[in-house]
């Protein structure tokens, strides 16, 4: 009589840590060049000034939530212009379905921040451990002196580049040089010393341990990447046709894979791009590296493993020519993409120059709707708000045209100006008031177009005047 299992096996299978051997070729520099580009974007960007008077902050990029502003160069972004940001994340979204669709995963494999960031600590760990062979030894021996030793310099290199990684992060929110200093004096807040020790953990962690796990367990676009391809993507296959069956080079009947698993060793994901098209594959081009480098010792063509479409692999097979890569580049799916993409990005242009730079809002008050004064003339209040997107005082003039003749006065003042503060919004209360028997009191609503003119500094004269539409309400018969 068999008696049951007690000891069932595991539903999660242990990871098996990853050790990629260091690999040449133009993938691999490509990879390296967009590495230092894209790092060296993001932690200098918010280093760089950028001149934009005596009262705004002179921060290339700067997220000021303080004042509720977003600041890029030249371009300054305000809270009701929110649709610029929506916009830019549309834009991503959209490119990324327009990468993935013409080569597949390619942003997870080129520009992706876990593949970019683990690129780095893959980097370090080479330069302090060795290799491959060398770090697989060291991960199978006893901790000794030595281990302890490379460990502790590694992850002692790996913590300074989280740790910078979060400053750098921090910097884009307030002006860089005072932080550093604050930083530095101990006089920061202490949340940038939160949000940069949670950075630092966090890279620390997800470039330095999780690495691949990220990709596969924790990233939902490898299970979303699936609709956005097709046939003719282009992505990075195994020609089993060619290299099948595998073994040594100069046996009879063998194909040109030699089995030499140089594409395994090279890869980041641990995956055989030998056994077909995988949900872990990032397609990086370091398998295509690898076994051309193979290739070329071996005396046998290049390509055995590249970056082809399943179109391509069908016409191979039956000794045609494939088709071009624009064919597969530009076809009806991605051109749809790119005119969507595009036409975002022209429609935030076409906002972006076509914005006014007076920001104003007038609302009638509604209680109550109008007043009877003791002359029998019919007057409407109104709130104004103003928004200032200089950097320094500016005044405004209201003035009014209708069909019949209307009194503005401004609350508070004696003239019609209103002066808003430099990069504030403010509120103020106007009326106008049509005469007793006038045509505007004895009509229930009319139509109203209120003009509002910036008058601009002495050195620079306003001539920017715009027009907001509003309903006068008088006393029907």
């Amino acid at each position: 009589m068999s008696t049951p299992d007690t000891n069932p096996p595991s539903l999660y299978a242990a990871r098996e840590p990853i050790f990629p051997r260091r690999v040449y070729g133009k993938f691999r520099t490509l990879k390296w060049w967009l590495l230092a580009v894209m790092l060296g974007i993001y932690y200098v960007l918010p280093w760089i000034r950028w001149d934009r008077g005596p009262s705004l902050p002179d921060q290339a990029v700067l997220l000021d939530l303080g004042n509720r502003r977003f600041f890029f160069f030249m371009i300054e972004i305000w809270p009701h212009e929110f649709y610029f940001v929506a916009g830019l994340l549309i834009m991503a979204g959209l490119g990324l379905f327009l990468f993935t669709s013409a080569a597949g995963r390619i942003w997870c494999g080129y520009a992706c921040p876990q593949t970019v960031w683990t690129d780095l600590y893959i980097l370090v760990e080479r330069w302090i451990e060795g290799d491959r062979n060398a770090r697989i030894r060291l991960h199978r021996q006893a901790w000794n002196g030595e281990k302890i030793r490379k460990r502790a310099i590694k992850w002692t290199v790996w913590f300074l580049i989280g740790l910078a990684t979060g400053g750098a992060w921090v910097f884009y929110f307030t002006d860089a040089p005072t932080l550093m200093h604050n930083l530095l004096t101990g006089q920061a807040h202490p949340i940038a010393y939160t949000t940069m020790l949670i950075l630092a953990a966090t890279t620390f962690v997800f470039a330095g341990f999780a690495r691949e796990q990220m990709c596969i367990y924790a990233c939902p676009w490898p299970r979303i990447q699936a609709a956005m391809m097709d046939e003719d993507t282009i992505t990075i296959a195994y020609r089993e046709w060619r290299g099948e069956p595998r073994g040594k080079q100069d046996v009879a009947g063998n194909g040109d894979c030699i089995d030499c698993m140089a594409c395994v060793n090279v890869c980041p994901m641990g995956i055989d791009i030998r056994n077909g098209q995988q949900l872990a594959c990032i397609t990086c081009g370091l398998c295509i590296d690898a076994c051309n480098d193979m290739m070329d010792k071996i005396g046998k063509p290049r390509g055995l493993i590249g970056y082809l479409a399943l179109t391509d692999e069908k016409a191979e097979r039956e000794g045609k020519t494939p088709k071009s890569v624009w064919s597969h580049v530009f076809r009806p799916r991605t051109i749809l993409y790119t005119l969507l993409w595009g036409g975002v990005g022209v429609g935030l242009v076409v906002a972006l120059f076509l914005r006014s730079e007076i920001d104003v809002n007038i609302t009638p008050v509604r209680n109550p709707t109008y007043v009877m004064l003791s002359d029998g003339a019919i007057r409407n209040a109104y709130d104004i708000r103003l928004r200032n997107k200089h950097g320094e005082e500016r005044w405004y003039d209201i003035s009014v045209t209708s069909a019949e003749p209307l009194d503005v006065a401004v609350e508070g003042t004696q003239d019609l100006r209103i002066k808003v503060p430099a990069n504030e919004t403010y509120e103020a209360r106007f009326y106008l008031t049509a005469p007793a028997g006038s045509p505007a009191a004895k009509t229930g609503r009319s139509e109203v177009t209120v003009w509002i003119a910036d008058e601009g500094t002495a050195a620079q004269p306003g001539k920017e005047r715009v027009a907001k539409e509003t309903v006068f309400n008088g006393k029907e018969d």
